[in-house]
């Protein structure tokens, strides 16, 4: 198969697995551990601590484990609301993922207020919108950096610097950009940034939350006082090494990737839309991820699409409930036409994949459109 779905998960690269191998085996010793076999892991979560802290522009001590980038989200927005209960109101933008979606509707029934900023058709967050709801009683904003769905990167910086004039404070959920865009916190402005390993070839299970130097956060779990008292529980050291190998290897090759990622996708679209000129481009052409390439064929269902291209591991732009279909949550949050929500998939590409693969991609998609025109 050829796998163009690396916005949900992207396979494990050989050398992070390598990295990972010694902890599972012979380096099996609890961090909290005196002796050798603890000193010894305790140094590569440190190691590990600073790779990722790298990655981000961030100091090591700002970096705390968690399971993943749902975790992380939810450790920003409930551990600082919680934290500081006097400023009661939050603000998001319309494609945050679920994990802040879900998060900021649990607060809101516990009495905080919230407030959900829309996009336009591109999905760029309208900042005038932005402006009118973030005030004085404004604990934070949440903008996610770049859409797991259609790519469309967002300008946070700029709606940081609206939120921190009004003295709220910012958390960026920027999984799917790190590893493949220059991610730092400081010329992101943000207070929160959450990530994940799984997305720039580290392994599943494992993530990281950057909070800047002071910023009060309550727990989610409760225990012994791992991670500066913020994630209690014993370290998955083998994943947390793994997680570090991957960040700095994301870091080393960063500008190679991107350029690399972005010709791809763009040979992907040019491919297809050599077949199917009908092919319909799903978020900001101008401001989006390098890998991710969201299309629309109008008059066919994508659900069906897929399913007529076995050899091509992908997703589709549309879900469906109770039997009925309806477009995805980011295409209908950019207002897109029922054709054209109804007709999306959202293929992703990454570190392994070739041109070989894209071409044949392309192929593939205009032969199955071919015969079910």
């Amino acid at each position: 198969m050829i796998y163009l779905d690396y916005n949900a998960s992207a396979p494990l690269d050989p050398r992070v697995r390598e990295a990972m191998t010694p902890y599972l085996d012979e380096f099996f010793g609890n961090s909290r551990s005196g002796h050798a076999y603890g000193v010894r892991v305790k140094e590569a979560i440190e190691r590990a601590r600073g790779q990722v802290a790298a990655l981000v522009g961030a100091d090591p001590a700002e970096i705390l484990f968690t399971s993943g980038g749902s975790e992380a989200n939810n450790l920003a927005i409930k551990g600082l609301a919680w934290a500081h209960p006097r400023r009661k109101h939050l603000v998001r933008g319309a494609l945050e993922h679920y994990s802040v979606a879900y998060a900021c509707d649990f607060l809101a029934r516990q009495g905080w207020r919230q407030d959900v900023v829309a996009v336009d058709g591109v999905g760029r967050l309208d900042q005038a919108a932005m402006a009118r709801v973030v005030g004085d009683d404004t604990l934070l904003v949440c903008v996610q950096h770049a859409n797991n769905e259609i790519g469309t990167v967002q300008d946070v910086a700029a709606i940081a610097r609206l939120a921190r004039a009004q003295g709220a404070r910012v958390h960026c959920d920027a999984a799917q950009s790190v590893g493949k865009l220059p991610v730092k916190v400081d010329a992101l402005e943000v207070d929160l940034l959450s990530l994940a390993g799984h997305k720039f070839c580290g392994p599943q299970g494992i993530g990281a939350l950057y909070r800047r130097g002071g910023l009060g956060l309550e727990p989610l779990i409760h225990g012994a006082g791992h991670e500066d008292g913020l994630r209690s529980g014993t370290h998955s050291v083998a994943l947390i090494v793994g997680l570090g190998e991957a960040a700095a290897l994301a870091e080393a090759n960063l500008a190679e990737t991107t350029l690399k990622l972005a010709t791809l996708r763009d040979r992907l679209f040019d491919g297809i839309r050599a077949v199917f000129p009908a092919a319909h481009l799903n978020g900001d052409p101008a401001h989006r991820l390098p890998h991710t390439l969201n299309v629309s064929f109008p008059g066919f269902d994508g659900n069906d699409l897929l399913a007529s291209l076995p050899e091509l591991a992908a997703t589709t732009g549309a879900a469906c409930h109770s039997g009925l279909r309806e477009p995805s949550m980011a295409l209908k949050a950019i207002g897109a036409p029922l054709e054209i929500g109804l007709g999306a998939i959202r293929l992703s590409l990454g570190r392994f994949t070739t041109e070989a693969e894209i071409d044949r991609a392309a192929k593939l998609i205009g032969e199955a459109v071919a015969v079910r025109a």
